[in-house]
Parts: C-alpha cells; sequence; structure tokens
C-alpha cells in the first residue's frame, strides 16, 4: 500500500492530529468507571446504615417478631 499512502498521505497521523488533545475513549470509559465506582460505594453505605439504623430501632422496641399483643 506504499502507493496509495503517498498519495492519501499518512492516516495515522491525520487521525492524531485530528483528535489530539482530547480525552481517549478508554480513558473516558476507565474514567466513568470510576466515578461510578465511588458512587455506588456511597449509596451502599447510606443503605447499609439505614438497615442497620432500622434494625437498632427494632431490637430497642423488642426485636423483628412481636406478637398481636
Amino acid at each position: 500500500m506504499g502507493f496509495l499512502d503517498r498519495l492519501l498521505g499518512n492516516d495515522q497521523q491525520r487521525a492524531a492530529d485530528r483528535y489530539a488533545g482530547r480525552e481517549s475513549a478508554s480513558d473516558r470509559a476507565a474514567r466513568r468507571r470510576r466515578e461510578s465506582y465511588r458512587r455506588n460505594v456511597t449509596k451502599t453505605a447510606r443503605q447499609g446504615q439505614a438497615w442497620e439504623d432500622r434494625d437498632r430501632a427494632a431490637d430497642r422496641k423488642g426485636g423483628w417478631y412481636r406478637s398481636g399483643r
């Protein structure tokens, strides 16, 4: 493909010039995964804390099973 390369130019160099200074797709995907992980950790921690608070409140009231008294 030497003839076509000389005729059309270097595609790799043109692509590099076109996307210079932009975040790559793989870098963007990795950043989004990290951000999503941090968001999910916070959400999960809050859910766990809410469960623990409900569990402790039930213990104070007499446990999870209460007869119809």
